[in-house]
């Protein structure tokens, strides 16, 4: 049996999104829809931290999917 070693990526938080514009596209949107609930419940302790991350996420995953290809 041959065992193949695995190399770590370039970017280690790349693994957090998706290596196509497809599944790219899902999980933004997906992102999207999760903060804004957030800030429907702007008013509540939960809704504003839900609101913030999902922010946050949303931001990282849109300038993931613009770096990524076809």
């Amino acid at each position: 049996m041959v065992q193949t070693e695995r190399t770590a990526p370039a970017d280690p938080l790349a693994q957090l999104f998706a290596k196509n514009r497809r599944d790219g596209a899902r999980m933004l949107s997906s992102g999207i829809v999760i903060t804004a609930v957030g800030w429907i419940r702007i008013d509540h302790t939960a809704g504003q931290i839900v609101a913030l991350l999902g922010s946050l996420v949303c931001l990282y995953w849109w300038s993931c999917y613009r770096r990524l290809e076809r």
